[in-house]
């Protein structure tokens, strides 16, 4: 009489490790470098129009107690700003674009696949601009909503310095975990700068405008 003969089988547990080797791979090799074409436009233009909106808004406050001059002024330095930005950063990216297409037309490359990650790469001027124009108008919101529900002229000043330094640490912080970079560093250095740059206006602004009138 033939035995019994029993089959099974040893459940064998699935590697996860290659799994998430390539996962975390994935993640620390992630080229930021990526985003640079808007993001450098964004963080830019928000920065800028925190700060000259803020500095000029500051700067008439130096002088003047109105608080409708105050405002008129910064709402001018936000339009014109916002256009100055997208136009300035269209031409500049633009300008860049050409020189690219340019250096690989004369590099005359044959791989397609080589061509189509390359054109992906190639910086965007409109979307430079509009973000750049779209990022200037929020960042130039920020003082004149600090300022344009204040009487008192000293609270109206302290209020346009506390919104707009809160407004810089908070950009500061996206642009630090958009780009990969420490985010303490980033925000104190963007802080530091806008702060200059409105005590200096105002310190300026009130010392000339004094003598003046």
């Amino acid at each position: 009489m033939a035995a019994n003969q029993t089959d099974f089988t040893v459940p064998i547990p699935e590697d996860h490790s290659h799994q998430m080797q390539f996962q975390v791979c994935t993640e620390e090799d992630f080229d930021y470098s990526q985003r640079g074409q808007w993001l450098r436009a964004a963080l830019l233009g928000a920065n800028d129009g925190l700060v000259s909106v803020s500095s000029l808004m500051m700067g008439v406050g130096a002088v003047k107690h109105d608080p409708k001059a105050m405002i008129l002024s910064g709402f001018v330095g936000l339009v014109a700003g916002a256009c100055s930005m997208a136009i300035g950063e269209f031409v500049s990216v633009y300008s860049q674009l050409d020189v690219e297409v340019a250096q690989k037309k004369r590099e005359r490359r044959t791989v397609e696949n080589q061509e189509e990650k390359e054109k992906e790469q190639l910086p965007n001027p409109m979307l430079a601009a509009v973000a750049s124009a779209l990022a200037f108008s929020l960042g130039a919101i920020v003082p004149l909503l600090a300022a344009s529900f204040v009487e008192d002229h000293k609270v109206r000043l302290g209020m346009v310095v506390a919104a707009v330094s809160l407004a810089l640490v908070v950009f500061g912080w996206i642009g630090s975990i958009l780009g990969g970079t420490p985010v303490f560093k980033s925000c104190f250095r963007v802080l530091l700068g806008g702060l200059i740059a409105m005590a200096i206006t105002f310190g300026l602004t009130k010392l000339i405008g004094s003598s003046v009138i």
